[in-house]
């Protein structure tokens, strides 16, 4: 089943989510974020499955936020990174264990939409980039909390340096944690949801006693809206995204 830019299916009892715009590197738009949320909690019961694995369609995981429909208004700001929010709040709220599965290059809030994630397996084609420093945007999704939480003080050089970061060091930095052929990727993340979530029926427990809690999720989330407010206020988050799209054109000529 599609429903507009993304694809579910059920793979022996696992829900294979799988971002699917693949002509604009799965860029995620507003709607886009919105039913990912919805499709989530709708598996996340794990009434209907195992487990959750999220993918993308093509060369790219995602290309994060599709700035060709940025925001014009502050108000459109704030509900465009409440949507990235609310990402991670439905992939914290299930009761099954949610994998990403990194087939691609991963971007801004698409990267980040991986932190929440109780895995992330990748590709050798697997590849983080934070671009947000260098174009005047904030990092949302929590991730100012769950980044370094799972790298420590690599956190700072991938976001204020906007550096590239390949499969291999992602692994040996924690941001993966493994690495295995494109053609095993997806199978590899379905196994390893069906060994995670057996029939011992306490996999929710140790799910939430694992994961962050939501008080530390939601005080990371308010630092990234007065971030973002900032941001927007200083005129820096419409100058990065106006320098992005006018370089991006040049480049087409």
């Amino acid at each position: 089943m599609t429903d507009n830019y993304l694809a579910t299916r059920i793979d022996d009892d696992v829900a294979v989510l799988t971002l699917n715009r693949p002509d604009k590197l799965n860029a995620l738009d507003v709607a886009t974020r919105i039913q990912l949320a919805q499709t989530i909690r709708h598996f996340g019961p794990g009434d209907l499955v195992r487990g959750i694995v999220l993918t993308g369609a093509g060369r790219a995981f995602s290309a994060g936020e599709d700035l060709h429909a940025a925001p014009t208004t502050y108000d459109e700001l704030r509900g465009a990174v409440a949507t990235f929010h609310d990402v991670t709040r439905a992939v914290l709220e299930t009761q099954i264990p949610v994998i990403a599965a990194v087939n691609g290059i991963a971007v801004g809030g698409a990267s980040e939409i991986t932190l929440c994630c109780d895995a992330r397996i990748g590709s050798p084609a697997a590849e983080y980039f934070q671009p947000e420093n260098h174009r005047g945007i904030i990092i949302s999704n929590a991730s100012s909390f769950l980044l370094s939480r799972l790298v420590g003080n690599h956190a700072m050089r991938i976001v204020l340096g906007s550096e590239r970061v390949k499969a291999d060091e992602a692994l040996r930095i924690g941001l993966l944690d493994e690495i295995v052929a494109e053609e095993y990727l997806l199978p590899r993340a379905v196994d390893t949801v069906r060994r995670w979530n057996p029939d011992s029926r306490t996999t929710a427990q140790h799910l939430g006693l694992l994961r962050p809690r939501a008080d530390e999720i939601e005080a990371a989330f308010a630092r990234e809206d007065d971030a973002a407010r900032q941001s927007w206020e200083s005129g820096a988050l419409t100058e990065g995204i106006a320098g992005f799209l006018a370089s991006k054109n040049e480049r087409r000529q």
